[in-house]
């Protein structure tokens, strides 16, 4: 058994995304562990009182039923001392030009398309695990609850 070595931010409204994940991960990215968060509002908060090593990647869907959206998130991480260095795929169902070229602008690292089927979340976790994991170096970043940190205002 590999330990989990990844630790994933999910911030999506899916309450069942977190058991696809968590099954298909367990041969597709087995060093992956999952925290879901239903709400933009949800995962601001959990990023504001991190403390300590926090997770090395995130999952976001930009359309979230809450106040605040996923591009309202990706706006903390940017102005946020230690997330702004979190590497973010997008996870959407949309596919307007408009939405990846907000995504993009707000930081984000990808956009990508929510996969429909078991076999489609495979091999997106794969592709993840290939890209995320075996190839590229993110940061370990320690976060620091005392740090300030502020939501942007809308424009």
């Amino acid at each position: 058994m590999v330990s989990s070595t990844f630790p994933i931010l999910v911030v999506d409204d899916d309450p069942l995304l977190l058991e696809i994940l968590t099954r298909a991960s367990v041969h597709s990215f087995p060093e992956a562990s999952f925290t879901q968060l239903y709400t933009a509002g949800a995962a601001i908060h959990y990023i504001k009182e991190l403390d300590g090593y926090g997770p090395k990647l995130v999952l976001l869907d930009i359309d979230l039923a809450d106040v605040a959206n996923g591009f309202d998130f990706l706006a903390l991480l940017e102005a946020h001392p230690e997330a702004r260095l979190l590497p973010v795929v997008v996870l959407s169902s949309s596919r307007l030009p408009e939405d990846i070229e907000t995504t993009y602008s707000h930081g984000a690292s990808s956009f990508t398309n929510k996969p429909f089927s078991y076999q489609e979340w495979k091999t997106y976790l794969n592709q993840l695990r290939i890209y995320w994991f075996d190839t590229v170096t993110t940061p370990r970043i320690w976060f620091h609850k005392e740090e300030p940190w502020y939501l942007p205002e809308k424009r």
